[in-house]
C-alpha cells in the first residue's frame, strides 16, 4: 500500500490510493454547454467550462493509479416524480425542453457528462435527485463496500453541490481533499468563500488545494 502526502490547506492531507476516491460532481453538458440549465439561469458558464482540462488531468493519474473512481449526475425522473415541487418551483425549468433535451432529466443528452470526462468501462455514475452525492443513493454502501476512507473531490458548483457532498462526507467520518482548481462556481467569490469556509479552523470540513499539489504528490 503506497501513502501519499499533498501540501493543502490547513495542513498536509495523508492517504493511499488503495482506499481513497476520486468523486468527479456533476460535470454535465447542462451545467456546462450553452443551451443547458446553468446558463438558462443567466450564469456565466465560462467559468465551469475551464476547469475540465484540470479534472481530465487528475482523471488520467487517479485511473493510472487505478483509484476508484465515481461520477455523479443530478437530475430527475422523466416524470419529474422525485423532484420536489419547491425545486421546480425555484429550478430554472427542470423538466422543461431545452437544447440539449428536456433539462436535468436523466437519459437526456443534455444529462450527460461531457465528452472530455467520459466515464469508462467500470468506473461508477452514480444519479442523484439533490445536490448532495449521499442524498437518497447508495454512495455510502459503495464507499463502505469498498473500504473507503478518503475523498478527492472535483466538479460543479463548489458552493452547492460540492460543498453539499463534502458535508455529507464529513458527518459520516471521511477525509476529503477539495481540489481548488478542479471545481467552480458561476461566480468566483462563492467559489472562493467555499474553499475558505471547508478548510477554516483547521479543516472543519477537509482539507483544499491546487490540483497541481495532488499530482504533484502522486508522481513521486
Amino acid at each position: 500500500m503506497t501513502n501519499y502526502r499533498v501540501s493543502a490547506k490547513p495542513n498536509y492531507f495523508k492517504f493511499n490510493t488503495e482506499e481513497t476516491v476520486l468523486i468527479i460532481i456533476d460535470m454535465q453538458r447542462d451545467f456546462l454547454y450553452p443551451g443547458g440549465f446553468g446558463e438558462k439561469l443567466g450564469n456565466d458558464i465560462s467559468e465551469t467550462n475551464k476547469i475540465i482540462p484540470n479534472i481530465k488531468k487528475v482523471l488520467d493519474k487517479a485511473r493510472e493509479k487505478d483509484m476508484l473512481v465515481i461520477h455523479t449526475r443530478e437530475g430527475h425522473r422523466s416524470d419529474l416524480s422525485d423532484a420536489p415541487s419547491s425545486k421546480i418551483k425555484r429550478g430554472g425549468g427542470i423538466g422543461e425542453q431545452g437544447p440539449m433535451g428536456r433539462i436535468l432529466v436523466r437519459g437526456e443528452y443534455g444529462h450527460g457528462i461531457v465528452d472530455e470526462l467520459t466515464p469508462i468501462k467500470d468506473e461508477i455514475v452514480l444519479d442523484k435527485p439533490g445536490k448532495g452525492a449521499f442524498y437518497q443513493t447508495d454512495l455510502e454502501a459503495i464507499l463502505k463496500n469498498r473500504n473507503i476512507k478518503s475523498i478527492i473531490v472535483s466538479g460543479v458548483t463548489t458552493h452547492v453541490c460540492v460543498q453539499s457532498t463534502i458535508r455529507e462526507a464529513n458527518d459520516r467520518g471521511y477525509e476529503c481533499l477539495l481540489l481548488e482548481d478542479c471545481c467552480a462556481a458561476f461566480d468566483s467569490k462563492d467559489h472562493e468563500d467555499s474553499i475558505r469556509m471547508i478548510n477554516q479552523q483547521g479543516g472543519i470540513f477537509g482539507w483544499t488545494t491546487p490540483s497541481i499539489n495532488f499530482l504533484d504528490s502522486m508522481s513521486k
